[in-house]
């Protein structure tokens, strides 16, 4: 970010190391177009982001309509802008034949949306609709054409960006099955009997598509991972019968399932809930953000701040990620933002590929437990426990904190043994302009005092938008209409993974439901603690971060809220705690072995063994593992007791995380430490985090003993340092 009096100067100008961190790099099978149909494309996005924006604040629209329409413009636009492959994949299929086959199926997809138009007549004139014309004229051949689209598309594929004619008619598909749901809206019928044996079979049908369709594109934007376990709940919903032990139920019939799973109890559901209200109105948030270069700004503040430290681009890592997990929900998607600068740097000042990669997937991780957004998961615990979300924003400071100081200790400790030095002075931006530019935290300070104001997060999250429209003109970067239509079109493509990965985890959510099978996993939860809060706990752990292996977190923790905290609730834990307690493990499985997909993405980056750098990660990520056990015990560390209580526990916490990190790393006291010492200092660093009057007095104790035991066991000390060179290979 450059001041507009910087940004003549050329001197100035290279000392800036962020360019490009706001740049949205589209992923590997997103189409890139070019002119009309770009604009055709941006137009329809922007309109999309927009609408949404509108209808929160000045027109509202009915609920279940509202998540209908949210979803299936999700649906449409990502159809048209996400390939079935990547781009780079060679061409399947002659062009000609995979537009013949897109013709030929869009022909009973129009027939069934023509069918719909007859229907709104027929009910028009007062008559009934007969279940023959809904299954005949509207369900099969709707749900042929979607189904065989849907097959084609993974077979037939044009050269590169070409656009495949096949999601022309699933976006077809999309608008019918959506008439059909918005027609049936009109009165009670619809609600009153899906899920029921006197659900119309049209509703069913139509259903059923939009749940193929949802499946489809989760594919596309998010990976197979949440889409296999999505078929195998919905499998489960219909072979319950001959399964064993608590797995069994009656079973449904495809008219009940189908129109059940497409209500508020499945795909429009909390889930979808959050992500047409809360996420979206962030992500539109975090584009404006974006659209006045505030990316480049934070990690530009952040080199200025700590890249003279020893090891500065790792601690540049830690700063910059929790920056930009204000603004960006995912992990991986802070890797990518940050990573491409950061692990560069790192490995240029002595930090090895593996590790500079797990530095900044650990730091990434952070981004999404960083108040006040902290990514969608946050969101939609407000929605299932009722909690305000200010007050899910508040208890999470403590713990973000936490894990944050712990990582900077873990990359600082790391250096003292490395013995590196920080970048020199004038490879880095200079503090006194990046305070300058202050005001550019403007907008998230809005946002934060809006909610400790009580106004409601759709009202604080417009105005800290609108503040960052207004900020953007006192940078090179002002917003004007060109500008605030880029906005909402990246706004619009940048909501498509996150929609569709919430519409999914509801069908997961709804299947739990229908069956009761998460009533019945929380008694057998019960049992097998028996009554034990702890043991309890590590199940959920362990659960929570299986279900976070190859998921998005959203649905990791929507999933895992569903089948592990009513149990936790259940042994008399306290909503807050349970539910905290579920989303750190479903956020923190993005850097857990072995399927580790923040850590992944900095093996990308770094050109690491990507296992070696989940295992790295997990271990400088350590404390996340150990916090929310802590918090269990001691609620003071979700800002809960008097003030003074919660103080001690924070300052005994800190201390604790000091000692934790000189256990892992192997460094105190300004030199090697041993196992023995080592073992001592996890001792004392589990005591002190725990926060309680006695074990705060055996931490200190054993404090004392760890550095009488490490100056007796002299360890070496550290290396000279290694200074850093602008350019060094």
């Amino acid at each position: 970010m450059t001041t507009p009096s910087s940004a003549t100067n050329p001197a100035e100008e290279d000392r800036l190391i962020a360019h490009g961190v706001d740049e949205e790099l589209p992923a590997n099978n997103q189409r890139q177009f070019t002119q009309t149909a770009a604009l055709f494309v941006s137009i329809v996005s922007a309109a999309y982001a927009f609408w949404h924006v509108f209808t929160l604040n000045v027109s509202p629209v009915e609920t279940w309509a509202f998540r209908i329409l949210h979803v299936a413009g999700a649906l449409m636009i990502g159809f048209v802008a996400y390939s079935s492959a990547n781009v780079d994949q060679p061409q399947r299929g002659n062009q000609k034949i995979i537009k013949g086959l897109a013709v030929l199926l869009a022909l009973p997809v129009l027939y069934s949306l023509y069918v719909v138009f007859e229907m709104s007549q027929i009910i028009a004139s007062g008559e009934m609709i007969t279940p023959e014309m809904e299954t005949n004229h509207f369900g099969i051949p709707l749900a042929v054409a979607a189904l065989g689209a849907i097959v084609a598309s993974w077979f037939l594929r044009p050269e590169g960006n070409r656009f495949n004619w096949l999601d022309a008619t699933l976006v077809l598909a999309v608008i019918a099955s959506t008439a059909y749901l918005m027609l049936h809206l009109d009165g009670t019928a619809l609600r009153m009997r899906a899920g029921t044996p006197f659900a119309s079979p049209g509703n069913a049908w139509a259903a059923m598509v939009g749940l193929a369709l949802i499946l489809e594109l989760t594919r596309r934007v998010a990976g197979s991972a949440l889409v296999v376990i999505s078929v195998i709940f919905v499998v489960y919903s219909f072979v319950g019968p001959y399964l064993p032990g608590f797995l069994t139920h009656d079973g449904f019939d495809f008219s009940r399932f189908f129109s059940y799973i497409y209500t508020d109890a499945g795909v429009l559901g909390a889930t979808t809930a959050v992500s047409s209200t809360y996420i979206i109105l962030f992500i539109v948030f975090a584009a404006f953000l974006q659209a006045s270069k505030v990316g480049d700004y934070f990690v530009n503040f952040a080199f200025a701040a700590a890249g003279r430290a020893r090891g500065g681009p790792a601690k540049v890592a830690v700063f910059a990620s929790g920056l930009m997990g204000m603004i960006n929900g995912t992990s991986a998607g802070n890797v990518v933002a940050t990573g491409s600068l950061t692990i560069p740097l790192m490995k240029k000042v002595g930090y090895n590929s593996k590790t500079a990669g797990a530095i900044e997937a650990a730091a990434s991780t952070g981004g999404q437990i960083m108040p006040p957004i902290m990514g969608a998961g946050a969101f939609i615990m407000a929605e299932i426990t009722g909690i305000p979300y200010s007050d899910i924003a508040i208890a999470a400071v403590i713990p973000a904190v936490l894990y944050f100081l712990s990582t900077y200790l873990m990359v600082d400790f790391e250096a003292a043994k490395l013995g590196m030095r920080g970048m020199r002075s004038d490879e880095l931006p200079q503090f006194s302009k990046m305070v300058k530019q202050v005001y550019l935290f403007i907008p998230i300070i809005i946002l934060i005092v809006a909610l400790f104001m009580g106004y409601s997060v759709i009202r604080a999250g417009t105005l800290a938008t609108a503040a960052a429209a207004v900020v953007s003109w006192l940078t090179p970067f002002k917003m004007g209409p060109k500008s605030i239509f880029k906005a909402f079109d990246l706004a619009g493509v940048m909501s498509i993974q996150i929609i569709a990965v919430c519409a999914c985890a509801g069908i997961i959510v709804g299947v739990i439901a229908l069956t009761g099978v998460g009533a019945r996993f929380s008694s057998i939860l019960l049992n097998i603690a028996e009554n034990s809060q702890l043991i309890a706990l590590f199940f959920a752990m362990c659960i929570a971060i299986l279900l976070g292996m190859g998921m998005p977190t959203t649905a990791a923790y929507a999933v895992a809220a569903s089948v592990v905290a009513p149990g936790l609730i259940e042994l008399g834990i306290q909503p807050l705690v349970a539910h905290f307690f579920v989303f750190y493990f479903a956020v923190i499985s993005a850097i857990t072995p072995p399927v580790a997909l923040a850590s992944y993405a900095a093996a990308g980056i770094s050109g690491a063994n990507p296992m070696a750098t989940s295992f790295t990660s997990f271990k400088i990520g350590l404390t996340a593992f150990i916090v929310p056990f802590m918090f269990f015990y001691n609620a003071a560390l979700l800002m809960e007791g008097e003030w003074f209580v919660i103080l001690r526990a924070f300052t005994t916490a800190c201390i604790g995380v000091f000692f934790l990190a000189a256990a892992i790393q192997g460094w105190f006291w300004g030199s090697h430490s041993n196992w023995v010492v080592r073992g001592v200092l996890l001792i004392a660093a589990l005591c002190m985090i725990e926060g309680g009057g006695y074990t705060d007095i055996a931490g200190a104790v054993l404090a004392v003993v760890a550095i009488a035991l490490n100056k007796f066991f002299k360890g070496k000390p550290a290396p000279e340092p290694i200074v850093s060179t602008r350019g060094m290979d």
